[in-house]
This record gives structure tokens, C-alpha cells and sequence, in this order.
């Protein structure tokens, strides 16, 4: 059976999740996220003053986190989101969760990811993803929640 463009997205998406996920003793698959994205994808961090980088500018200080021992565990999950396809692009707003262990203090939030995909010979890839959380005067609107 063929994967609709919409199944397609969720895989991708779900891959991305389940490469930066780890559980205590595990590491990360951060590897993995090379084959998701475009070889020029962008990641921003935007939750202050926005963090511009490459798909290899991402992993390095998370890879070293966990390297240190510094991040011992971390799970982010989609909680909703709805796509828009047009030909060959396609945009998926994502709700998301996450939680984790760094410096032995445990975090968590909540904040929606918007990522960009473009269709190539090779099938879906990502070519940017920009997100930003949940904090004091910025909570999830209504048609954001799961």
C-alpha cells in the first residue's frame, strides 16, 4: 500500500521525535535526523533571540550534552497538528511536548514547531523547522490543544 503524502509527513515527523528521544542508559539517534532533512535544512529555536542552524550545527551541543553526561534523558512528542500540501511543499504545525534531565534537573513544556517540506527525487524531506514554547504570556491558543 502507498504512503499518502499525509502519512508520509507524519513518518518524517515521527522520525525526527524519535531520533532526539532517549531514555536514561540510551542515547539519541541524532544521526538519523541527517537522512530527514534537505542537506541545506535550516533548525531555529526562536524562545528568545532566535538560534539559526544546519542540520549539523543542531546536533553538535546536543550530541556534546549527552557526550557529558550533562542530558541523561529527553522525550519530545506531537500532541496535535494539522498539514497544508500544495504540489510539491507542505507545511505541518505541530503541538508539541517534552520533558527531560540536564545538570540533574528535570524540565518540561510545551510550544508548537512549525516545519517546512519540499518533495524531492528521493521523497519528502524537511527543509526547515522553527519552534517556540510555551511561557509566561505565551500559552497555546485553543486550536492548538490535542
Amino acid at each position: 500500500m502507498d504512503m499518502t503524502t499525509e502519512d508520509e509527513l507524519a513518518a518524517l515527523t515521527a522520525a525526527f521525535l524519535d531520533a532526539v528521544s532517549f531514555e536514561p542508559g540510551e542515547r539519541p539517534d541524532y544521526a538519523a535526523i541527517r537522512g530527514l532533512f534537505l542537506a541545506q535544512g535550516l533548525l531555529i529555536k526562536n524562545t528568545g533571540e532566535p538560534e539559526i542552524a544546519t542540520v549539523d550545527e543542531f546536533i553538535a551541543p546536543r550530541q556534546a550534552l549527552v557526550d557529558s553526561g550533562a542530558l541523561t534523558e529527553f522525550e519530545e512528542r506531537e500532541l496535535a497538528y494539522f498539514n497544508e500540501v500544495f504540489g510539491n511543499v507542505a507545511h505541518r504545525m505541530s503541538t508539541y511536548s517534552k520533558r527531560g534531565v540536564q545538570g540533574g534537573v528535570g524540565f518540561d513544556a510545551r510550544g508548537v514547531i512549525s516545519t517546512q517540506f519540499v518533495f524531492t527525487p528521493n521523497g519528502w524531506r524537511m527543509s526547515a523547522m522553527a519552534w517556540d514554547d510555551e511561557r509566561p504570556g505565551l500559552v497555546l491558543p485553543d486550536r492548538y490543544e490535542p
